[in-house]
C-alpha cells in the first residue's frame, strides 16, 4: 500500500513502535530479536509451554468460557480468570443480556466490580437506604459507559430494550466470578 507521497504504508493491523530514545540502535535490536529479551524464548511454541503467569496472553473473542457462574436471564463468558490464565486478582469478561430481559437479584461477594457497556442500553438497579427509607435507583446506560458496584451490593441488570441484546465487559477484583444470587434487592430490619 502506498501513500500520496508514494512511499509504502504500514498494514492497516500495523502498530507503529515508539521511536528508541537512543536515536535507532534498540530498534535493530528489536527488529532481529536478538539480546531483546535473551530470558525468553524465541518462538511460539515454546511461549506456550511457558508458565502461564510468565507470559502474555491474547484471548480471542470465539475462546471466552462459558462455564462461568450464572444468573437468571444472563450468559457470562469468562476471559481472563484463574483457570485461563492463572491471574490470581482479577477476573475479566464479557455478559450478555437478553431483550426484554432482567437477571435474578444477586450481589458478587467480596469482588468490586466495573462495567464497561459495549452495546445496548442496559439499566443497573440497585436499593438506596441512606435516607432511612429504601428508594430503588435505576442507572440508565449507553455504549461507553461505565458502572461500579462496590462489594456485597445488592442489585440487578435489565435489558428493557424488546429487539437488541445487550453487552458489557465486566472486570472483578477476585481471581472468579462470584455470584451470589438473592431472593430481592433489599432485606428489612426483620429480613437481615
Amino acid at each position: 500500500m502506498s501513500t500520496a507521497s508514494g512511499h509504502s504504508a504500514p498494514a492497516p493491523d500495523a502498530v507503529p513502535a515508539d521511536p528508541p530514545a537512543d536515536g535507532g540502535a534498540a530498534a535493530t535490536c528489536a527488529e532481529s530479536g536478538d539480546d531483546f529479551h535473551p530470558h525468553l524464548p524465541d518462538d511460539a511454541a515454546s511461549a506456550t509451554s511457558a508458565p502461564l503467569r510468565a507470559r502474555l496472553h491474547h484471548i480471542r473473542a470465539g475462546e471466552l468460557d462459558g462455564d462461568t457462574a450464572q444468573t437468571g436471564g444472563m450468559r457470562r463468558f469468562a476471559a481472563i480468570s484463574g483457570r485461563t490464565v492463572g491471574s490470581a486478582k482479577l477476573w475479566m469478561g464479557q455478559t450478555h443480556v437478553a431483550p426484554a430481559t432482567a437477571s435474578s437479584d444477586h450481589h458478587h461477594g467480596e469482588s468490586e466490580t466495573a462495567i464497561h457497556v459495549v452495546s445496548g442500553h442496559p439499566e443497573f438497579v440497585f436499593v438506596e437506604d441512606s435516607s432511612g427509607e429504601p428508594v430503588e435507583v435505576r442507572l440508565r446506560t449507553g455504549p461507553g459507559d461505565y458502572i461500579f458496584v462496590p462489594p456485597f451490593v445488592p442489585h440487578r441488570e435489565e435489558n428493557p430494550d424488546p429487539r437488541e441484546e445487550a453487552v458489557v465487559v465486566i472486570a472483578r477484583s477476585t481471581q472468579e466470578a462470584i455470584v451470589v444470587n438473592l431472593p430481592g434487592l433489599y432485606a428489612g430490619p426483620s429480613e437481615q
